[in-house]
């Protein structure tokens, strides 16, 4: 009844773990976008021993590479499950529990591991995915290449048991990964007609540090929720400096 699907490129360190915890699946199907490494070689092995089916497709953006997955699946149900993931044995129970119900799809809140450190707090948890759907009443806007949005024809639920999600290991690859949002934030506000003023470069910053810190919590994470809060309060001003720069 349920097909997992894992989007990959470059993702050796990650997809043997990803793939052992989705041994319950009926079928895995790995969706590569092109991996230099040993991706593929791992993908393929693995399919040789369990009912793993390797696509590739080359990347045009996060949207089109999810839709296309749900078209390669047969199965009625499909499960999203990031390389950098695991599905632990209470959420593939939690999972098989639901599929007889009625909704179009069931959102999966994710423990997430940061700098090694399980996050609480700050805007890190639940962080509900939309990640378990039916698939014919499933599709991707293509409106959203980043962050992507599933669109459903039905209602969802919220499952308990967490996904577990292997997050950003330093400080380099958070500050990587977020200036990439902030660059795709900027050019959505610029799309939208906003325009950055200089008091946004103290104002944007300091809101979004206090909602991390202190409306959110992260303090409850002491000095990591504190690191965190006070990264995502620079990431914010980056996303203005970029905003002010295209106008300039």
């Amino acid at each position: 009844m349920l097909t997992a699907i894992v989007l990959t490129r470059n993702e050796e360190k990650h997809l043997p773990d990803c793939l052992a915890s989705l041994g319950w699946a009926a079928e895995v199907i790995v969706l590569d976008s092109g991996s230099t490494d040993r991706t593929l070689e791992i993908a393929q092995a693995a399919g040789a021993r369990a009912r793993v089916s390797v696509v590739q497709r080359e990347f045009d953006h996060y949207a089109g590479q999810r839709e296309a997955a749900l078209r390669a699946a047969q199965t009625e149900w499909v499960l999203f499950v990031d390389a950098d993931e695991r599905v632990t044995p209470e959420l593939a129970q939690a999972v098989r529990h639901v599929l007889p119900r009625p909704e179009a799809g069931w959102w999966i809140p994710r423990h997430n591991y940061i700098f090694g450190k399980l996050t609480r707090h700050a805007g890190w948890y639940p962080d509900y995915q939309l990640r378990l759907m039916r698939r014919a009443l499933a599709h991707y806007d293509p409106a959203r290449p980043v962050h992507e949005l599933v669109l459903l024809d039905g209602a969802t639920g919220y499952l308990d048991a967490p996904l577990v999600h292997l997050n950003y290991e330093t400080v380099p690859e958070f500050i990587a990964k977020q200036k990439y949002y902030a660059g795709y934030d900027a050019q959505r506000l610029a799309a939208e007609g906003v325009r950055a003023r200089p008091h946004h470069f103290l104002t944007q910053p300091v809101r979004q540090f206090w909602w991390r810190f202190v409306t959110l919590a992260g303090w409850r994470d002491g000095l990591h929720g504190l690191r965190l809060s006070l990264l995502m309060g620079y990431c914010e001003l980056e996303k203005y400096r970029r905003l002010w720069k295209s106008q300039h």
